[in-house]
């Protein structure tokens, strides 16, 4: 279950830290609407990874899409690994 807090319990901002764990932030409302999350440092690290990977698998696949395709031996072939 989500943890949700009130912005107003930054006021004891240590016991909301101590709510803090990787995988589980700390969901902040402002006037009853959600606003702000904190998060692990490593949960960030993580997520901005995952964003940055697909970010790289969407160009990837658009490159494929208008350029064509390459084959497995032409993949080997450019990044010099090719079966001798």
């Amino acid at each position: 279950m989500p943890n949700i807090r009130p912005i107003s319990d930054l006021r004891n901002y240590s016991d909301v830290l101590r709510d803090v764990d990787v995988g589980a932030p700390v969901f902040l409302t402002k006037n009853g609407r959600g606003r702000y999350a904190i998060m692990d440092i490593q949960e960030y690290e993580k997520t901005q990874a995952t964003i940055r990977l697909m970010c790289e698998l969407a160009r990837g696949r658009k490159s494929g899409e208008e350029k064509g395709w390459l084959t497995v031996d032409e993949v080997e072939a450019n990044l010099g690994i090719a079966d001798e």
